[in-house]
């Protein structure tokens, strides 16, 4: 093995860390001209590119690779920050959508993909496949930062979540030698297997790490997002191993996870959440590298039929047929349609007819990088708009309180630690009213940089650090209460049983 040059190697952690620095603040630049972060990272890549710096990538089969272990980083963090209570009612209307809406998509496209551009059924269907996937890091990254309606913003996200797996199935066969000898039953068998190994996966591995998570004391409370990292990815390579679907293994465990009462929750979110922005970034600039900017010029026109196929008439179409049967309001079908945002997952699924060597794998990449970045920036801007004009915005932000726990190993307790945000009605409460069980206490109270023990005369405040003590039995009453007077101020439901069982 040859030894690696020092001075080689600092010049490129330079180069890696000052890309890094240009991509973070490249997020508050996007975020201010009311552009998809995406579209800058592509930007950086094709900057670094052959075309600009002359960085020459051309990997396909290592970007395939690398892509789908930051998809699984991007999808962890998205499933750990759904509120599965929001999920939970239209997780139906998202499976259809991911499944259903997806093979319309596919037929509706790929036919007028045939019909218009005149190119072979194999390169139509691969087009239409790889385009009709909505992006699970565009639609986390564009509507989170928007006041949706939780419900509408759930659909959306859920469905990016769930509608890949059957998309890389189906250009996976169509892209390798099986596309002599596949059939729809076939295929159709392949999907539902995956999907079904994949949710099993995900959650029994899930389920099964959370139980050890709480009864563990680990030695640094920085273990604990490591930990829960792992987990995740433990579902994603069981899932993988089983013949499932990895990457529906690990979105299943992060919404898993995510929405159990977990040691030091509020460090494990920053950590995830830190580490999928990484992915994203480090994707996006990837994939900005593997193009071409000289080939880019001649796929304009193909994509823009692909794109306005898939945009203008498929989608739709595919909302129509899968959100009807639902009774989903007409205004809502059409912020489903429009919100279907494309992004990486298209791209990365593109690299994969280029890794099998297909004829004619290069110009489809092209076709895809140019759809996503010119239709993303027609839906990305324009969101806003439409999600005002169909009566999509939230009308009001629920006032909330986020709680952290870490567990005691010597007692049967736990402590929960959180913070009076500015929204919440905690404020302005007394310590004696919040009537919290018999057997917790709060023990401390962080205000600027006092540390005191509270009495129950102690009005809490914005921005108050507060420390409570629990018994475990008591954790979930303890966690209810708190947010219900958060939620509703100082009148909201005590747990009177409670206090008259321990009398």
């Amino acid at each position: 093995m040859a030894a690696v040059d020092p001075a080689d190697l600092n010049l490129a952690l330079l180069a890696g860390a000052g890309l890094l620095l240009v991509a973070v603040a490249a997020v508050r630049v996007s975020t201010r001209a009311g552009l998809p972060s995406l579209l800058v990272y592509l930007a950086i890549g094709l900057a670094a590119g052959e075309a600009g710096l002359g960085i020459d990538f051309e990997d396909a089969e290592l970007a395939q690779v690398l892509g789908s272990i930051a998809l699984a980083f991007i999808l962890a963090e998205g499933g750990f920050t759904t509120d599965w209570r929001t999920v939970r009612p239209v997780a139906p209307l998202a499976g259809v959508l991911a499944t259903a809406g997806v093979a319309v998509s596919v037929v509706v496209t790929s036919s007028l993909v045939h019909l218009l551009l005149d190119v072979d059924l194999r390169t139509a269907i691969l087009l239409g496949a790889v385009a009709s996937s909505t992006d699970a890091a565009a639609v986390f990254a564009v509507l989170r930062r928007m006041p949706i309606r939780a419900r509408l913003r759930a659909t959306v996200e859920a469905e990016s979540g769930f509608n890949d797996p059957p998309v890389i199935i189906l250009v996976t066969v169509v892209a390798s030698s099986a596309w002599t000898d596949a059939d729809g039953v076939g295929i159709l068998g392949q999907v539902v297997y995956q999907l079904l190994v994949g949710v099993a996966a995900g959650f029994l591995v899930a389920r099964a790490g959370r139980w050890v998570l709480v009864r563990s004391a680990l030695p640094a409370s920085g273990l604990y997002p490591i930990a829960t990292l792992a987990i995740a990815f433990l579902a994603f390579a069981l899932a993988g191993v089983a013949g499932g679907s990895a990457l529906m293994g690990i979105y299943v465990a992060g919404l898993t996870l995510g929405n159990s009462r977990l040691p030091h929750r509020g460090a494990t979110e920053g950590f995830v959440e830190g580490l999928a922005w990484l992915a994203q970034i480090g994707l996006f600039i990837m994939l900005g590298l593997l193009a071409s900017p000289s080939r880019l010029i001649d796929a304009l026109p193909y994509a823009l039929i692909v794109g306005g196929s898939l945009t203008l008439v498929a989608r739709p179409l595919s909302v129509l047929v899968c959100a009807t049967p639902f009774r989903v309001p007409w205004r809502e079908q059409a912020f489903i349609s429009w919100a279907g945002l494309r992004g990486a997952v298209p791209i990365v699924l593109a690299t994969i007819p280029m890794a099998a060597g297909l004829p004619g794998a290069e110009r489809i990449f092209d076709v895809v990088f140019l759809l996503v970045v010119v239709f993303t920036l027609v839906q990305g801007p324009t969101l806003p708009w439409v999600t005002r004009r169909l009566g999509a915005a939230a009308e009001d932000q629920p006032r909330g309180v986020s709680i952290e726990s870490a567990p005691l190993d010597d007692l049967d307790a736990i402590l929960l630690q959180f913070t009076v945000g500015p929204d919440s009605r905690l404020a302005g409460v007394e310590v004696g009213e919040l009537r919290l069980p018999p057997r917790a206490a709060i023990s401390l109270v962080l205000r600027g940089d006092d540390i005191f023990t509270p009495t129950p005369g102690t009005v809490l405040r914005v921005g108050d650090h507060v420390l409570v003590a629990a018994a475990r039995s008591d954790l979930a009453a303890v966690e209810r209460r708190l947010h219900a007077v958060s939620e509703a101020g100082r009148l909201a439901g005590w747990y009177a049983h409670l206090r008259d069982g321990a009398a």
